[in-house]
């Protein structure tokens, strides 16, 4: 089994074009022995899917549309992505609700939220989340859909402990824990140490969201050490222990082999 999980990485992402192997090769030396890509949209899609498939048992893939990525050709991006269920992904996303620059396309993008869950529940996969300023129609979203008896992560957790809270009534849900943590000004560490080990899951976002001290460069699976030392000392408790219930946490909802 991995030492480490990165549960979220962007290895397509042009800031790695033509570097993605060897940053693939330091991640795996550092102990991160399994990475999980989500998919954007269909511009992308064929590039993640190649490069995980380079690297069975390494990389896995997720499958899903984007909030940002959503328009009035929603249903057509979802349809594009199920034509690749072949892949087996591990999970439907990234997918959510994304506010932050325009509410404009919200209506749109809950549309597109609602149909995708209904496929992660008559597949049985979990879901990734992304979700930036929209808290509250998502949980409403969410709230319509309890039925199908979903579970996932919100990626790149940034909120209150009061909303980890509000998302355990849903079932069996994580939160994932990256580079943000390290950050001098970051309010997240104190919510951090109120998580309990066993909801919280190791991504780096990369290429973003790079931690200290590497922060202002490129970002890899190669810092999840990092990300898992700083919730040792905010825990008091062994890099060890973090490494190893981090890696089961991940390895029970995507059911990894």
């Amino acid at each position: 089994m991995a030492k480490y999980i990165d549960t979220h990485v962007h290895f397509y992402d042009e800031a790695f074009l033509g570097e993605e192997d060897a940053a693939i090769a330091r991640s795996i030396e550092a102990g991160v022995g399994i990475m999980i890509q989500p998919d954007v949209d269909s511009k992308e899609r064929d590039r993640m899917i190649e490069i995980s498939q380079r690297y069975p048992g390494t990389l896995y893939t997720m499958l899903g549309l984007y909030p940002g990525s959503v328009d009035e050709n929603w249903e057509k991006e979802v349809e594009m992505y199920m034509e690749r269920m072949g892949i087996r992904p591990v999970a439907i996303g990234e997918i959510g609700l994304d506010y932050h620059y325009s509410a404009d396309s919200a209506e749109l993008q809950k549309k597109a939220l609602r149909e995708q869950f209904r496929i992660a529940s008559e597949l049985d996969l979990p879901v990734n989340i992304h979700l930036r300023d929209a808290t509250d129609d998502f949980f409403k979203v969410l709230e319509d859909c309890r039925h199908m008896g979903l579970r996932g992560n919100l990626h790149a957790f940034s909120g209150s402990y009061e909303t980890f809270c509000r998302i355990q009534r849903y079932g069996d849900w994580s939160v994932g824990i990256g580079g943000v943590l390290t950050f001098k000004k970051s309010k997240l560490a104190e919510v951090v140490r109120q998580i309990p080990l066993d909801r919280i899951l190791l991504e780096t976002d990369a290429p973003y969201l790079t931690p200290v001290p590497h922060r202002g460069e490129r970002n890899e699976s190669t810092y999840i050490p990092l990300i898992a030392a700083k919730i040792a000392e905010l825990k008091q408790i062994d890099l060890e222990e973090v490494a190893q219930v981090t890696t089961d946490n991940a390895t029970r909802l995507f059911r990894l082999k």
